[in-house]
């Protein structure tokens, strides 16, 4: 099956990737994950060379090893056109305002739920 939009999701939380399956599988979306930042950045760089285009990347910040902002670099280095979202708990934070100075498009806080969530992605991708 061929999805209209892919998404990488760095997120370490196994709870929290589960949901975003479920909530984001009502849109037409190919979903990838990587449970660390350093297996983010790896993730990236394999789909990058596969040819395949991710129309975003979900961020978490606080990752095992690297965090998301140092993986967002990373990420920034392979391809400086990464769409690069934060999605955190730290979303009122000076380390969500680092993740937008590395050049996250936006950081979105977890407590908008699930829901909240699924319509923002929604918005845009339909950019």
């Amino acid at each position: 099956m061929k999805y209209m939009n892919e998404i990488l999701i760095v997120e370490d939380e196994k709870d929290i990737r589960d949901l975003i399956q479920r909530y984001l599988s009502e849109l037409d979306v190919e979903l990838h994950f990587a449970a660390s930042g350093e297996e983010g950045v790896k993730k990236y760089e394999e789909l990058k060379k596969k040819g395949k285009i991710l129309d975003m990347v979900v961020m978490d910040l606080k990752l095992p090893g690297i965090d998301g902002v140092e993986a967002m670099k990373r990420i920034m280095k392979i391809d400086g056109n990464a769409n690069v979202y934060g999605f955190t708990g730290y979303f009122d934070t000076e380390w969500a305002e680092e993740l937008k100075d590395a050049g996250a498009k936006d950081v979105i806080g977890k407590p908008v739920g699930m829901g909240g969530f699924r319509d923002r992605v929604k918005k845009i991708l339909e950019r």
